[in-house]
Protein backbone atom coordinates (compact mmCIF):
# COMPACT_ATOMS: atom_id res chain seq x y z
CA UNK A 1 0.00 0.00 0.00
CA UNK A 2 1.07 3.39 -0.57
CA UNK A 3 1.04 6.23 0.91
CA UNK A 4 1.19 9.60 -1.33
CA UNK A 5 0.17 12.82 -1.40
CA UNK A 6 -3.02 13.34 -3.21
CA UNK A 7 -1.52 16.98 -4.42
CA UNK A 8 1.21 16.68 -7.05
CA UNK A 9 3.91 18.57 -6.91
CA UNK A 10 4.05 21.15 -10.44
CA UNK A 11 7.60 20.86 -11.19
CA UNK A 12 10.21 23.64 -12.55
CA UNK A 13 7.81 25.88 -14.27
CA UNK A 14 9.34 27.41 -17.74
CA UNK A 15 11.24 30.99 -17.50
CA UNK A 16 8.93 33.71 -18.80
CA UNK A 17 11.33 36.36 -18.80
CA UNK A 18 14.29 37.02 -21.22
CA UNK A 19 17.33 37.03 -19.73
CA UNK A 20 18.87 40.79 -20.60
CA UNK A 21 22.39 40.10 -19.51
CA UNK A 22 23.73 38.13 -22.98
CA UNK A 23 21.91 40.91 -25.32
CA UNK A 24 23.39 43.97 -23.23
CA UNK A 25 27.14 42.57 -23.14
CA UNK A 26 26.83 41.92 -27.06
CA UNK A 27 25.20 45.47 -27.57
CA UNK A 28 28.48 46.74 -25.46
CA UNK A 29 30.81 44.83 -27.47
CA UNK A 30 29.64 46.31 -31.03
CA UNK A 31 29.42 49.83 -29.52
CA UNK A 32 32.86 49.42 -28.64
CA UNK A 33 33.87 48.22 -31.98
CA UNK A 34 32.30 50.95 -33.71
CA UNK A 35 33.54 53.44 -31.47
CA UNK A 36 37.06 52.13 -32.68
CA UNK A 37 36.17 52.00 -36.20
CA UNK A 38 34.42 55.23 -36.89
CA UNK A 39 37.06 57.46 -36.96
CA UNK A 40 38.92 55.00 -39.38
CA UNK A 41 36.75 54.88 -42.12
CA UNK A 42 36.33 58.61 -42.16
CA UNK A 43 39.95 58.99 -42.88
CA UNK A 44 40.11 57.39 -46.28
CA UNK A 45 41.17 60.02 -49.10
CA UNK A 46 44.62 58.72 -49.84
CA UNK A 47 46.99 61.42 -49.37
CA UNK A 48 50.90 61.62 -49.96
CA UNK A 49 51.72 63.72 -46.56
CA UNK A 50 54.59 65.67 -46.16
CA UNK A 51 57.01 63.89 -42.99
CA UNK A 52 57.84 66.45 -40.23
CA UNK A 53 59.81 66.32 -37.12
CA UNK A 54 57.19 68.07 -34.91
CA UNK A 55 54.43 66.36 -36.20
CA UNK A 56 50.96 67.22 -33.78
CA UNK A 57 49.61 63.59 -32.63
CA UNK A 58 46.08 64.87 -31.27
CA UNK A 59 43.41 66.89 -33.09
CA UNK A 60 41.84 70.40 -32.07
CA UNK A 61 38.48 69.92 -30.46
CA UNK A 62 36.77 71.84 -32.71
CA UNK A 63 38.53 71.89 -36.80
CA UNK A 64 37.21 71.80 -40.62
CA UNK A 65 39.00 69.34 -42.55
CA UNK A 66 40.43 70.13 -45.79
CA UNK A 67 42.31 68.49 -48.19
CA UNK A 68 44.15 68.49 -51.85
CA UNK A 69 45.31 65.45 -53.56
CA UNK A 70 47.98 64.88 -56.07
CA UNK A 71 45.59 66.27 -58.91
CA UNK A 72 44.96 69.75 -57.37
CA UNK A 73 41.19 68.31 -55.78
CA UNK A 74 39.81 70.09 -53.09
CA UNK A 75 38.02 68.17 -50.73
CA UNK A 76 36.14 69.59 -47.51
CA UNK A 77 35.03 67.06 -44.42
CA UNK A 78 36.59 64.21 -47.05
CA UNK A 79 34.02 65.14 -49.51
CA UNK A 80 35.23 66.00 -52.95
CA UNK A 81 34.11 68.95 -54.62
CA UNK A 82 33.16 69.68 -57.80
CA UNK A 83 36.08 71.81 -59.86
CA UNK A 84 35.11 75.82 -60.15
CA UNK A 85 33.11 75.66 -56.86
CA UNK A 86 36.12 75.14 -54.16
CA UNK A 87 36.03 78.74 -52.89
CA UNK A 88 32.33 78.44 -51.97
CA UNK A 89 32.53 75.09 -50.37
CA UNK A 90 35.45 76.38 -48.68
CA UNK A 91 33.88 79.53 -47.07
CA UNK A 92 30.80 77.63 -46.20
CA UNK A 93 32.48 75.47 -44.11
CA UNK A 94 35.13 77.43 -42.66
CA UNK A 95 32.17 79.99 -41.67
CA UNK A 96 29.55 77.62 -40.73
CA UNK A 97 32.38 76.18 -37.76
CA UNK A 98 33.54 79.84 -37.59
CA UNK A 99 29.95 80.64 -36.34
CA UNK A 100 29.92 77.65 -33.59
CA UNK A 101 33.27 78.16 -32.36
CA UNK A 102 35.72 80.99 -32.74
CA UNK A 103 38.67 78.92 -31.11
CA UNK A 104 38.04 76.58 -34.27
CA UNK A 105 41.18 75.74 -36.82
CA UNK A 106 41.80 74.45 -40.21
CA UNK A 107 43.79 70.80 -40.49
CA UNK A 108 44.73 71.00 -44.01
CA UNK A 109 45.99 67.67 -45.25
CA UNK A 110 47.75 68.28 -48.60
CA UNK A 111 49.64 65.92 -50.84
CA UNK A 112 53.63 66.50 -51.23
CA UNK A 113 53.05 66.74 -54.97
CA UNK A 114 50.85 69.43 -54.75
CA UNK A 115 52.58 72.96 -55.77
CA UNK A 116 53.00 75.83 -52.48
CA UNK A 117 50.53 78.13 -54.95
CA UNK A 118 47.63 75.83 -54.46
CA UNK A 119 47.97 75.58 -51.01
CA UNK A 120 48.53 79.26 -50.42
CA UNK A 121 45.30 79.83 -52.50
CA UNK A 122 43.21 77.78 -50.29
CA UNK A 123 44.90 79.33 -46.99
CA UNK A 124 43.57 82.76 -48.74
CA UNK A 125 40.51 81.49 -49.16
CA UNK A 126 40.31 80.55 -45.24
CA UNK A 127 41.23 83.34 -44.05
CA UNK A 128 38.96 85.68 -45.84
CA UNK A 129 36.34 83.32 -44.76
CA UNK A 130 37.08 84.10 -40.83
CA UNK A 131 39.41 81.71 -39.45
CA UNK A 132 43.26 82.20 -39.11
CA UNK A 133 44.31 78.95 -36.87
CA UNK A 134 45.34 76.63 -39.33
CA UNK A 135 47.47 73.62 -39.01
CA UNK A 136 48.98 71.55 -41.26
CA UNK A 137 48.61 67.62 -40.93
CA UNK A 138 51.72 65.62 -42.09
CA UNK A 139 53.19 62.00 -40.98
CA UNK A 140 55.48 61.62 -38.23
CA UNK A 141 58.86 60.40 -39.74
CA UNK A 142 59.89 57.76 -39.91
CA UNK A 143 61.83 56.05 -37.12
CA UNK A 144 66.02 55.56 -37.90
Amino acid sequence: MSFGRLERDPGSRPMSEINMTPLIDVMLVLLVIFIITAPLISQRLPLDLPRAEGAATSDAPAFVALAIDAEGRVFVAGEPVEAGREREAVAAAVRAMAARDRDAEVQLRADRRVPYGRVAELIGWVQQAGLSRIGFVTEAPEPR
